[in-house]
């Protein structure tokens, strides 16, 4: 659910300007409306801000390295000296990096023609000769340049011939050849310059290390401490002057449930302020506000967007619905153990942030056993054709149905079902949404889709159950369809005439049934899904078994090992495969299917309140 908002605004003198926000933020329960105006082209926070981007693109490199931090975590002391050395290190290295490939590529060049010393071409042209180097195909070499221009093979590389030739000075070499560009220094002094080099890059890579050990503590203290000083100043920023300047208005919003503690400082400050419940058409903040079980799922809302002034929070229904798509595509109880025991696993490992989030894989992998084991699969085997006792196979959801004549797999059934009934809270939360924020008026047309398509989905399953008679549900339907068919002709919109009413209908029909079947088909995934990951266990595990069969002695011995490999190695691709599918395709299941059907928008703000957030 979304908290109650009410707003505030605030009248502040700019003497005490400063001075109210420190007590403001130690509060923290105000989320203050900033001003792009008073912020935009102040130099003291662009350069703020800039510095705070380049400590965040520091820190985002240093954490690449994979060495131990001992750094004091709250110690910002000569943070920005550190981020100057850290760009002269980076600087330094790029530029070694390019230095060295530039003496691999003279090596490269000079190697095809040995280790020489430059020293002899001179002492040759002194003597009155001339050494040329040349480079050709071996197919294009003439045998009379040997004879004519002392013409020497000197390698081969790659049907590529390295040849040299020595002619009396003046002498000009008359040849259908490559002549090569040679570097001015020999391979040896070319090698020992490209090691004295690696030498100095490793030491600046050490020492980058080391900067990323020791600081990278620092410079996250710094990053906050800069980032909570932005805050503060993006929001004195916003004040706007009124009253020849001496007084500051400031407006905001406090949770409902934070409003008593927040009059009490605000009656304290001698600053005037008044504070009203939301109105219709208040771009207020959203503050979302559930049990236990839902808040966990909050993180897929924030993904899509926050409720705006004119939503539901959709989190009570994503949450449910979440777990038992993703359950649905995993299908395998084992698996389901694999994701419980990762979880409790990894809450211990990783930091407090990251280790709330192994709640949801936890709670996850909880619902993944249950349904897993009612679709009857544990790590790609079928319970049905295990020693399980008869009574317990019963609760298993498997095997083919009959409907209309034809047969298919009760659990494809099942996931149309859950896909209909999706659809169905889908469209009534769309119905009753419009009706508490435009009026039973405004939404005859939403309910006359609702009564249609809903109240035909309910009369049909309890034909379907023998609870209503065929004879009565037919004329249950054509009532049902008739009052729908009302509100969604004539009655969508009191200010058009009737005309344009029954073609907005239309259109609307159009839609509609172009659209709700394609949605409630994609609920297939959710068997195939499950289906193909159980395949690819059984296959795994049928491998397996191969490896072992008819063997024996050291065989048996080496086949139990690829069993125990293929097992492993087979099911742990499964079961990543099998995650991201079973995270993906309920995702959009929920942003597409769900919330269109829902009228879902999504475009809220965020309730950020104006705290202390130092440590």
């Amino acid at each position: 659910m979304i908290a109650k908002m009410n707003k505030l605004t605030l009248l502040i003198y700019h003497k005490e300007y400063n001075g109210f926000l420190q007590r403001l933020r130690d509060v923290g329960v105000v989320h203050v409306v900033e001003r792009e105006s008073g912020a935009a082209g102040n130099p003291e926070l662009e350069k703020q801000l800039s510095l705070a981007a380049r400590y965040k693109q520091v820190i985002r490199r240093l954490e690449m390295c994979s060495v131990p931090e001992h750094s004091p975590a709250k110690e910002t002391t000569g943070a920005t000296a550190l981020l100057d050395r850290f760009d002269t290190l980076v600087a330094e290295i790029e530029q070694q990096k390019s230095a060295i490939q530039a003496v691999e590529k003279d090596i490269a060049a000079i190697a095809p023609w040995g280790d020489f010393d430059f020293n002899t071409i001179d002492k040759l042209e002194k003597a009155g000769y001339r050494l040329q180097f040349f480079i050709t195909a071996e197919k294009n070499f003439a045998p009379e340049w040997a004879e004519k221009y002392n013409a020497i093979t000197v390698s081969s590389l790659s049907s590529r011939l390295h040849f040299v030739t020595v002619t009396p000075l003046g002498v000009e070499v008359d040849i259908d050849a490559e002549q090569a560009k040679l570097p001015t220094a020999s391979l040896s002094s070319l090698k020992g310059e490209k090691e004295r080099m690696q030498q100095h890059l490793d030491a600046l890579e050490n020492e980058y290390k080391e900067l990323a050990a020791s600081s990278l503590n620092t410079l996250r203290a710094a990053h906050t401490a800069l980032q909570y000083e932005v805050e503060f100043s993006k929001v004195a920023l916003g004040g706007e002057k009124v009253s020849g300047d001496k007084l500051l208005l400031l407006e905001g919003w406090v949770p409902e449930e934070n409003t008593a503690e927040l009059k009490a400082m605000l009656d304290n400050s001698g600053a005037f302020y008044r504070l009203r419940p939301v109105r219709r058409g208040d771009d207020a903040p959203v503050k979302l506000k559930n049990n236990a079980f839902t808040r966990m799922y909050e993180v897929l809302t924030k993904m899509y967007g926050m409720p705006g002034g004119t939503d539901f929070d959709p989190t009570p229904v994503v949450a449910p619905f979440f777990s038992l798509f993703f359950a649905f595509c995993m299908g395998d109880a084992g698996y389901g153990l694999i994701l419980i025991l990762l979880g409790f696993y990894l809450k211990k490992k990783l930091k407090s942030d990251l280790a709330g989030m192994m709640n949801l894989v936890i709670t996850l992998g909880i619902c993944t056993t249950v349904l897993g084991a009612l679709l009857g699969t544990f790590f790609g085997m079928s319970l049905l054709d295990s020693n399980l006792p008869q009574e317990l196979k019963e609760f298993i959801i498997a095997g083919d149905v009959e409907l209309f004549g034809a047969t298919y797999d009760v659990q494809m059934i099942l996931a149309l079902a859950i896909g209909v009934v999706h659809i169905s809270i889908a469209m009534t939360v769309k119905a009753i949404n419009s009706t508490v924020f435009f009026g039973f008026k405004e939404s005859l047309s939403v309910w006359g889709w609702w009564l249609v398509v809903v109240g035909g989905a309910i009369v049909g399953t309890l034909t379907f159950l023998s609870v209503i008679p065929a004879e009565v549900s037919k004329w249950v339907l054509i009532a049902v369809g008739s009052i729908g068919a009302i509100g969604i002709y004539l009655l969508n919109n009191f200010r058009r005439n009737v005309f344009s009413n029954i073609g907005a209908g239309l259109w609307d029909t159009y839609n509609m049934a172009s659209g709700l079947l394609g949605d409630i088909l994609s609920y297939i995934r959710l068997f195939a899904l499950g289906l193909a990951g159980g395949m690819l266990g059984s296959t795994f595990n049928s491998l397996a078994l191969m490896v072992v069969e008819d063997r024996e002695g050291i065989g048996l011995v080496f086949g139990w090992i690829g069993f125990g490999l293929i097992i492993v190695i087979g099911h742990i691709l499964n079961i990543a495969m099998s995650c991201l599918s079973a995270f993906v395709h309920p995702l959009r299941l929920t942003f597409v299917e769900y919330f269109k059907n829902a009228g879902y928008e999504g475009k809220g703000t965020e309730y950020k309140p104006f705290k202390n957030n130092k440590e």
